[in-house]
Protein backbone atom coordinates (compact mmCIF):
# COMPACT_ATOMS: atom_id res chain seq x y z
CA UNK A 1 0.00 0.00 0.00
CA UNK A 2 1.15 3.56 -1.15
CA UNK A 3 1.98 6.35 1.67
CA UNK A 4 -0.68 8.30 0.23
CA UNK A 5 -3.48 5.69 0.33
CA UNK A 6 -2.38 4.19 3.98
CA UNK A 7 -2.12 8.26 5.17
CA UNK A 8 -5.90 8.46 6.27
CA UNK A 9 -6.20 5.21 7.90
CA UNK A 10 -2.87 5.38 10.03
CA UNK A 11 -4.16 9.13 11.26
CA UNK A 12 -7.58 8.08 12.13
CA UNK A 13 -5.94 5.11 14.25
CA UNK A 14 -3.46 7.33 15.82
CA UNK A 15 -6.17 9.86 16.79
CA UNK A 16 -8.13 7.18 18.31
CA UNK A 17 -5.31 5.79 20.35
CA UNK A 18 -3.63 9.27 21.33
CA UNK A 19 -6.42 12.02 21.33
CA UNK A 20 -4.16 14.36 22.95
CA UNK A 21 -2.12 14.73 19.27
CA UNK A 22 -2.97 18.21 17.90
CA UNK A 23 -0.24 18.14 15.20
CA UNK A 24 1.62 16.17 12.77
CA UNK A 25 4.35 16.40 10.00
CA UNK A 26 4.03 14.60 6.50
CA UNK A 27 5.51 14.32 3.35
CA UNK A 28 4.65 15.66 0.40
CA UNK A 29 2.85 11.70 -0.45
CA UNK A 30 -0.10 13.00 1.44
CA UNK A 31 -2.71 14.65 -0.46
CA UNK A 32 -5.62 16.36 0.01
CA UNK A 33 -7.44 13.30 1.79
CA UNK A 34 -4.99 13.46 4.36
CA UNK A 35 -5.34 17.05 5.22
CA UNK A 36 -8.97 17.05 5.08
CA UNK A 37 -9.14 14.15 7.24
CA UNK A 38 -6.35 15.36 9.81
CA UNK A 39 -8.79 18.51 10.14
CA UNK A 40 -12.06 16.44 10.89
CA UNK A 41 -9.89 14.90 13.77
CA UNK A 42 -8.72 17.96 15.04
CA UNK A 43 -5.03 16.99 14.01
CA UNK A 44 -3.42 19.92 12.00
CA UNK A 45 -1.38 18.18 9.34
CA UNK A 46 1.76 20.18 8.18
CA UNK A 47 2.93 18.48 4.55
CA UNK A 48 6.84 19.59 4.54
CA UNK A 49 7.81 20.46 0.80
CA UNK A 50 11.07 20.02 -0.59
CA UNK A 51 12.39 23.90 -1.99
CA UNK A 52 12.24 23.32 -5.85
CA UNK A 53 15.15 25.19 -6.71
CA UNK A 54 17.56 22.88 -4.45
CA UNK A 55 19.87 20.86 -6.27
CA UNK A 56 21.21 17.12 -4.35
CA UNK A 57 20.78 16.22 -0.50
CA UNK A 58 19.00 18.93 1.63
CA UNK A 59 17.87 17.93 5.08
CA UNK A 60 13.77 18.95 5.30
CA UNK A 61 12.65 20.03 8.68
CA UNK A 62 11.36 17.65 11.09
CA UNK A 63 11.78 15.14 8.62
CA UNK A 64 15.18 14.15 9.76
CA UNK A 65 13.23 12.95 13.08
CA UNK A 66 12.27 9.67 11.41
CA UNK A 67 15.24 8.81 9.74
CA UNK A 68 17.42 9.25 13.18
CA UNK A 69 15.32 7.46 14.71
CA UNK A 70 15.36 4.20 12.34
CA UNK A 71 19.19 4.97 12.51
CA UNK A 72 19.27 4.27 16.29
CA UNK A 73 16.89 1.27 15.57
CA UNK A 74 19.54 -0.31 13.54
CA UNK A 75 21.67 -0.32 16.46
CA UNK A 76 20.34 -3.32 17.95
CA UNK A 77 20.76 -6.25 15.99
CA UNK A 78 17.39 -7.57 16.49
CA UNK A 79 15.33 -4.63 14.89
CA UNK A 80 18.23 -4.57 12.12
CA UNK A 81 15.46 -7.42 9.96
CA UNK A 82 12.39 -8.87 10.58
CA UNK A 83 12.95 -11.67 12.77
CA UNK A 84 9.98 -11.71 14.94
CA UNK A 85 6.58 -13.60 14.32
CA UNK A 86 4.62 -11.11 15.98
CA UNK A 87 4.16 -7.34 15.46
CA UNK A 88 3.72 -7.34 19.35
CA UNK A 89 7.51 -8.47 19.72
CA UNK A 90 8.34 -5.87 17.53
CA UNK A 91 6.95 -3.74 19.29
CA UNK A 92 8.38 -4.96 22.14
CA UNK A 93 11.84 -4.38 21.08
CA UNK A 94 11.63 -1.18 20.17
CA UNK A 95 10.48 -0.17 22.99
CA UNK A 96 13.93 -2.23 24.59
CA UNK A 97 15.29 -0.15 22.13
CA UNK A 98 14.74 3.17 23.15
CA UNK A 99 14.54 2.30 26.76
CA UNK A 100 18.21 1.62 25.99
CA UNK A 101 18.88 4.81 24.18
CA UNK A 102 17.39 7.23 27.21
CA UNK A 103 19.50 5.09 29.77
CA UNK A 104 22.70 5.76 27.80
CA UNK A 105 21.80 9.35 27.68
CA UNK A 106 20.89 9.64 31.45
CA UNK A 107 24.10 7.68 32.50
CA UNK A 108 26.97 9.22 29.45
CA UNK A 109 27.86 5.93 28.24
CA UNK A 110 28.26 5.90 24.84
CA UNK A 111 26.49 3.07 22.41
CA UNK A 112 28.70 0.59 21.30
CA UNK A 113 28.41 -0.22 17.82
CA UNK A 114 29.98 -3.28 15.48
CA UNK A 115 31.94 -0.49 14.01
CA UNK A 116 33.89 -0.04 17.14
CA UNK A 117 35.69 -3.72 16.66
Amino acid sequence: MSDGAAGLPLLTQVAAENPTITKTWADSAYRTKVLEGGAALGIDVEVVRRDPATRGFAVLPRRWVAERTLGWFMLHRRLARDYEALPARSEAMIHVAMIDLMARRLTGESTPTWRDT
